[in-house]
């Protein structure tokens, strides 16, 4: 079977469109109120629905474009259509009709988004199975900066790119880069990917050149300081653009107030459901094993690096290191009780009440002690850019295994790379991710938590 390859197949948004646009327009009529003119009303939600999608990209969906990227689109899709709906009853229909409202948004929004990603997860099967609907790449750079992205392409067929030649850098640069824009050109191939470390920007500058004048997707792989420092965006101060080069999500103000809201609503939920009766238990049994306060408090750095009183659980006998010493494994300073409370994170259940205060978020880069931000903010580049938000009681880094006692000046380089990542792909179903792999951590022991 000869299947077609290259780009991504010209027919599947337009059949997207018309699927969408079918769904809504039946379930509007069989579900939602009769309105004085039905075929008006029609036209009016169909144009608000693709007005809304068009402002929030919800029909860009691209091969490597993430499911929880496009679960997130979906949320703020149809939050927004939501409010648009409501508001048109309210205003137009004599009688309140919001459980009807309701319904048709529940169950359009459960078709469409069932839809999408039935063509996203057909389309991946599709170029294992039959290897169609891919796209020809080459890699140009030094071995070391390339081999990433050639692993990523070799064992991921799914996502629909297919390598045919590595052109490394290593010896004879230019004649490499010739032989590399002479093979795309006679190829016919779709991208062509260049490590920027490797290239000087006059190479850079010919490369775009040679890309533009023959109608080739190019793209560039930073390093490692590139990628904590390029998350750019473009704005412009009457005609005059300018670029901010940290574009962090959670500043937007809608983003805020969900986010804060979010916050809110589920630290009072785990303060009343849960500390209300597990704190007077907790009392009795570390009081019991040892002298000193139910509760330890401590300073740390939070937003703008200012410093805040973090509450946890004691879990050490009372000694004069706890707040310049990170705790180890095996420490003797644990208590039986403290051990216990650690290995399974409840120690820092009492910071739900820094979340409620303000100082602190569900879900955010987390906070160090004092002694050791000073530390890793001397050493560590991008140390501080975690501090553009609020901390948080768990974090990305926390659920990709970057917890706890810092072994190595690797542990923490990763922890801010995965922080930064976070601050710059923010979503509120990113935070309900990360909540549901740090519950189930908990449940069944990290074992890096001590």
């Amino acid at each position: 079977m000869k299947t077609k390859t290259g780009r991504y197949s010209g027919y599947i948004r337009p059949f997207s469109y018309l699927i969408d646009l079918i769904i809504i327009n039946v379930l509007a009529h069989y579900i939602m109120p009769f309105h004085t003119n039905e075929i008006y009303y029609s036209v009016f939600i169909s144009s608000t629905w693709f007005i809304i999608a068009a402002n929030l990209g919800f029909y860009e969906v691209y091969r490597y474009t993430k499911v929880i990227a496009i679960l997130n689109c979906t949320l703020k899709q149809g939050t927004i259509f939501t409010l648009f709906c409501l508001f048109l009853e309210y205003f137009y229909s004599e009688t309140g009709n919001q459980k009807k409202v309701a319904l048709f948004v529940f169950t359009a929004l459960f078709l469409i988004v069932s839809f999408k990603l039935f063509i996203y997860y057909f389309l991946r099967k599709f170029r294992v199975l039959f290897g169609g609907n891919f796209r020809t790449v080459v890699l140009l750079g030094n071995y070391k900066n390339i081999n990433p992205l050639k692993m990523f392409f070799t064992e991921n067929p799914d996502y629909g790119y297919k390598l045919i030649k590595i052109f490394t850098l290593e010896e004879h640069k230019k004649q490499r880069i010739d032989e590399c824009l002479s093979f795309a050109l006679e190829n016919k191939t779709d991208e062509i990917y260049c490590s920027m470390t490797d290239l000087s920007d006059s190479q850079i500058n010919n490369i775009i050149d040679f890309a533009d004048n023959n109608l080739k997707t190019l793209k560039f792989i930073p390093n490692e300081k590139q990628i904590l420092s390029r998350s750019v965006k473009f704005e412009y101060y009457d005609y005059i653009p300018v670029i901010s080069l940290r574009n962090i999500l959670q500043d937007e103000t809608l983003n805020k107030i969900i986010k804060r809201v979010f916050d809110i609503i589920f630290s009072m939920m785990v303060i009343i459901g849960l500390l209300s009766w597990l704190t007077p238990i907790l009392a009795f049994l570390i009081k019991w094993e040892s002298k000193g306060p139910v509760f330890f408090i401590q300073k740390r750095n939070g937003l703008n690096y200012k410093e805040f009183n973090c509450y946890k659980f004691r879990s050490m006998e009372l000694n004069a290191q706890a707040d310049l010493e990170l705790v180890s494994k095996n420490d003797v300073r644990i208590t039986k009780v403290g051990r216990f409370i650690r290995k399974t994170s409840i120690d820092e259940l009492p910071q739900f009440f820094n979340v409620l205060l303000g100082e602190m978020s569900v879900v955010r880069p987390r906070p160090h002690m004092v002694s050791v931000a000073n530390l890793y903010a001397s050493k560590v580049d991008k140390f501080m850019v975690r501090h553009f938000v609020k901390p948080g009681i768990t974090g990305l880094a926390q659920t990709n295994g970057y917890r706890g006692e810092v072994e190595s000046d690797e542990d923490i380089i990763n922890r801010v790379k995965y922080d930064i990542f976070y601050m710059e792909n923010w979503s509120i179903l990113l935070d309900i991710k990360i909540i549901f792999i740090t519950l189930f951590n908990m449940l069944k022991g990290d074992e890096k938590a001590y």
